[in-house]
């Protein structure tokens, strides 16, 4: 029998010798690392690294905040252009033509059999270069009144870099699409056959169908895989500070090298994502909790 995953949870014996366990093992390990490591480690940097006193003398973020925010903006914007051509991707692969069915398996199987460093720079030097310049963002940004300004920086970032952060977002949104569109492949095939039937017999057509029955039932049943795959696209955004997206690994290589303290720089932004991401898995967590609460009334 297995546990009830909304039951509450409690600590029990092994859990406490786990926890134990963890700790003896990092308390050996800096240990070690401090007899073999001649370091001298200064934390007194780490304020400055966040915050800033900024014209009006309010506090702003600095190199490690922006780029946290960045992070975040380049994350959201990424997965909601990535679940739209994830869903079309996985609604073409289960279409029973076969022309659309060979063009999104030709797509999904290139992207999940490239390394993502190399996708990352033939997507910047091949497309990217074609595309930004062409969509005149550097022109708007100069356009812009104050008051939109300040609302597009919010969700943007500073104007000066929508160029990078654009490339970034289309550069994560085409590769995590494709691992997507197998996500929505298997939920629209978990769909009895009976429901379809059913809609069909209704009258409706094939987009109608596919529309109001198959894609509602077909999104429940993805929304905890795609949660996963939301945080693993957080983790992955990372790898655009190749191509100068100036996000959390970006600005802290910057703050690293200026500084010189690197290892209290990577301590740090290693926390940052892990508080992200580990925030993000239960708060994900606790909308699934709520959704089986509500389909069992």
């Amino acid at each position: 029998m297995y546990p009830d995953p909304d039951a509450p949870r409690r600590i029990g014996p092994i859990d406490a010798l786990v926890v134990a366990a963890l700790v003896a093992a990092v308390w050996a390990v800096s240990a070690r690392v401090s007899e073999v490591l001649v370091y001298r480690w200064d934390w007194g940097f780490l304020p400055q690294a966040l915050l800033r006193e900024g014209d009006g003398g309010w506090l702003e973020p600095n190199l490690l905040l922006e780029g946290l925010l960045t992070t975040i903006r380049l994350s959201l914007w990424a997965m909601a252009l990535a679940s739209l051509l994830g869903v079309a991707l996985g609604a073409l692969s289960t279409m029973r033509r076969l022309l659309p069915r060979l063009a999104a398996g030709a797509y999904v199987g290139l992207i999940r059999n490239m390394p993502p460093l190399v996708f990352v720079f033939v997507f910047y030097f091949f497309i990217s270069s074609q595309i930004t310049p062409a969509l005149g963002l550097d022109v708007w940004a100069r356009e812009m009144g104050p008051a939109e300004r300040a609302a597009v920086s919010l969700l943007l970032g500073p104007p000066a870099l929508f160029e990078n952060l654009v490339a970034g977002v289309l550069c994560l949104a085409l590769f995590e699409a494709a691992y997507i569109s197998e996500i929505v492949r298997a939920g629209v095939q978990s769909v009895p056959a009976a429901h379809v039937e059913a809609g069909r017999s209704l009258g409706l057509n094939a987009a109608q169908t596919f529309r109001l029955v198959v894609l509602p039932q077909a999104l429940r049943a993805v929304t905890p895989p795609m949660a996963g795959q939301f945080i693993m696209l957080v983790k992955n955004s990372a790898i655009v500070s190749l191509i100068s997206v100036q996000e959390l690994t970006f600005t802290a290589t910057e703050l690293a090298v200026s500084s010189g303290r690197r290892f209290e720089t990577w301590i740090v932004v290693a926390a940052m994502y892990f508080a992200l991401c580990f925030a993000l898995s239960r708060l994900f967590a606790r909308l699934e909790r709520r959704g089986r609460l509500q389909d069992a009334r």
